[in-house]
Formats: C-alpha cells, sequence, structure tokens
C-alpha cells in the first residue's frame, strides 16, 4: 500500500477521475485551469468527460487490471458519480490517495447506511423505516402512515428508483416493481421548498459552503436551482451549519452536496448526501470566482480552499431530453443566456444534456415572472 498523499500536487500532476459523464467533464476543465491533467476511468470511450481529458483508461470499474492499470497513471484518485464499485475504489485506495475515502462511497450508495449515519450524526431526517419483507413493508405503512415514498437502497436517481403509495393497496405493486430488495420507506414531508448545499472540505479541515441553493423538479428531474435560496437568513445559516457537520462527520476531503427539505415552521430534513460536484451546483461555474469544480480540485488536490463566494444571483435551468435540446440553436443566441453543453450525442428523454446559467446582480435575484423573462426560449 502506497503512502497516503500529504502535501499539494504540484502543477502538471494526474488527477485520476473515475467515471465518464458531465460531472467528470467540467472537473477535468477545472483542473486544466489549475495546472492538473485529468485522466478519466472510463466505460464510455467518447463520453463528455473522455471528449476533454489528458488521457482515458477504458474498462470496467470493477477490473481490477484496469483499476491497476488506471492507478499507474494518476497522482490522485476521485470520482465523479455513486454508482460505481466501492470494492473497485477500495482496490484503487491500496495504491493511489482516493478522495473523498471509499467509505464515503459507501455511505452514500445505501440510503439506509446513509440515514443511519446521518441521525449518529445527530443530523435531523424524515421518518423512515428499512424494507426487507412483505411484512416490513406493512409495518412501515403504520408506522410512517400513508401516503409515503418507498425507494430502492442503492442505484436511484433522477427520480427512478422510487415509487408514491397513496393507499394499502398500493403496497403489494410498489413491493414488487421495486425488486430487488431491500428498500426504504420515507414519510413524505409538507415542504415548504428543497434546498441543497455544496460543503468543501480540505486536508487541513477548512471548510467553505456555497450559499443556499432552492431546488425545483420536474418528472423527478432538476429542472431549476435559483441561488440564493429565498429563505430566511437564519434558516440559511443553519443549512449551511447542518452541511458542515455532515462533512466533518464523514472525515470528507473533497465536494459533498446535501439536499435537504426546509418544512412549513422552517425546520430542516436532510434527504440525501453526494460527496462529489453537484447538479444544483451548476450556478457557481458562471456566478462565483472560484465554482465548485475548481474547489473540488482544489480540496482533493491538496490546494488551499478559498472563501466560497458569488458575485452575482443566478438561475441555473438544466438542459433535458430532446424537448430542451431542439431550443439549442435560440439558447445560443439569446444574450444572457450563459450555455453549457455536456457533448453527449443523443439526446434522449430524461436525459440531461447541458444546462443554462442566467445572471442578476448580487441580491437582484427577481421573482417568478422575472425568471421566466430571463430564461427566455426555455421558460414555460
Amino acid at each position: 500500500m502506497t503512502a497516503p498523499l500529504t502535501s499539494a500536487l504540484p502543477p502538471n500532476a494526474v488527477l485520476g477521475i473515475v467515471g465518464g459523464g458531465q460531472l467528470g467533464r467540467m472537473s477535468a476543465m477545472a483542473a486544466a485551469r489549475l495546472g492538473f491533467r485529468a485522466h478519466i476511468l472510463t466505460n464510455e470511450p467518447d463520453g463528455p468527460a473522455a471528449q476533454v481529458a489528458h488521457a482515458i483508461t477504458v474498462g470496467a470499474y470493477d477490473d481490477p487490471d484496469v483499476l491497476r492499470r488506471f492507478a499507474a497513471a494518476v497522482d490522485v484518485v476521485t470520482f465523479e458519480f455513486e454508482n460505481i464499485s466501492a470494492d473497485g475504489l477500495e482496490l484503487l485506495s491500496g495504491l493511489r490517495t482516493v478522495r473523498p475515502s471509499g467509505h464515503i462511497l459507501r455511505i452514500s450508495q445505501d440510503r439506509v447506511a446513509e440515514k443511519r449515519f446521518l441521525e449518529g450524526a445527530g443530523v435531523p431526517v424524515a421518518p423512515w423505516h428499512a424494507v426487507d419483507t412483505r411484512q416490513d413493508l406493512d409495518d412501515a405503512a403504520q408506522t410512517l402512515g400513508l401516503p409515503f415514498i418507498l425507494k430502492t437502497t442503492r442505484l436511484g436517481y433522477d427520480g427512478k428508483g422510487q415509487r408514491r403509495v397513496h393507499t394499502a393497496e398500493d403496497l403489494a405493486g410498489a413491493f414488487d416493481v421495486l425488486a430487488p430488495h431491500p428498500l426504504v420507506a420515507e414519510k413524505m414531508i409538507d415542504f415548504a421548498c428543497e434546498v441543497s448545499v455544496m460543503v468543501a472540505r480540505g486536508v487541513d479541515g477548512t471548510t467553505v459552503t456555497f450559499d443556499v441553493t432552492e431546488n425545483r423538479h420536474r418528472d423527478g428531474i432538476l429542472d431549476l436551482s435559483l441561488a440564493p435560496a429565498r429563505i430566511p437568513p437564519d434558516v440559511a445559516a443553519q443549512a449551511c451549519d447542518v452541511a458542515v457537520r455532515v462533512a466533518t462527520a464523514l472525515d470528507l476531503i473533497g465536494l459533498l452536496g446535501v439536499e435537504m427539505f426546509i418544512d412549513r415552521d422552517g425546520a430542516i430534513l436532510v434527504n440525501e448526501i453526494a460527496p462529489r460536484p453537484h447538479n444544483s451546483g451548476h450556478w457557481t461555474m458562471d456566478a462565483c470566482p472560484v465554482d465548485q469544480f475548481a474547489m473540488h480540485v482544489r480540496a482533493v488536490t491538496g490546494l488551499p480552499l478559498p472563501p466560497a463566494i458569488r458575485h452575482s444571483d443566478a438561475v441555473m435551468k438544466n438542459l433535458v431530453g430532446p424537448d430542451d435540446m431542439a431550443q439549442w440553436p435560440s439558447i445560443v443566441a439569446t444574450p444572457g443566456l450563459l450555455p453549457h453543453h455536456y457533448g453527449k450525442a443523443e439526446a434522449r428523454p430524461g436525459r440531461k444534456m447541458g444546462h443554462v446559467n442566467v445572471l442578476f446582480p448580487h441580491g437582484g435575484l427577481p421573482g417568478e415572472f422575472g425568471v421566466e423573462a430571463a430564461l427566455g426560449p426555455l421558460a414555460r
């Protein structure tokens, strides 16, 4: 086993990124701006990250030979999404420093492990019930009451792997559709809004948080992010404190997205964590001197973390599937729209193809009509 990385990497060092999607693409571009070379481990040779990387290794995320070849070519390893092999990341950690660490990936990959960790860290979560058997599901209905949301414990994202259970008649169907088990049942929260906080933590324990972001979904996929979230300052401060508490409890080195609900009384409940750059942090790319991707690269390579400040208010709009991408010619022709294309060839329904940022003066985030007007051809 190699000695852990203890000092900042020098220019031209190689950042290894496991995963070839858009988050890897934007992380690689941020690494290049900081003087690093990005080497991507991917099973998609012409995917978003591979198109902009210094080098790529193509192969399965759990193939020992592929992993050893990848590790030999990089100086430090990070990852850009959670649906990778935790065992593979553990193998890599015996060859190179991995940030965030593999134990954090294992927690974030499993909703039950995640909720138990958060509760152990003193972080509030919505009432929940582990579901291994059909009897467990009946018990969940009794404990939580109806309606509730039934989710797979692993591999769920963008609304996939979940069903809403409204009546007792829905129980059996939801249990069967979401096989294989185990599952987790979560009480439905009457929330005022959904928010997220991106928190970065460096090798020296320094933590910085970007401003709380308000998130709105469509068909289970993030549609809009508004920064800053339109919530009272004291609630925003509490949300940032919760994110720092989670990052510290994890002993995180890197970036963490913490998704939260804020209920009608202003109470905060953590929904999920993601130890990587996050879709709801894309607004930082144009509204902050140091965006979430640069902050992530700085953390995992041992560079200092500057303040996570914004110079502008912002709205981020996801571009999803063929309908949104049909507007691409109008998007690039509209002043004020700042487009980011992920390089994906096929615009399938439900597939994130890019995003658009719109900036406003600091403190000048408009109301609903102003946001729609600023989005131009993307307004709905």
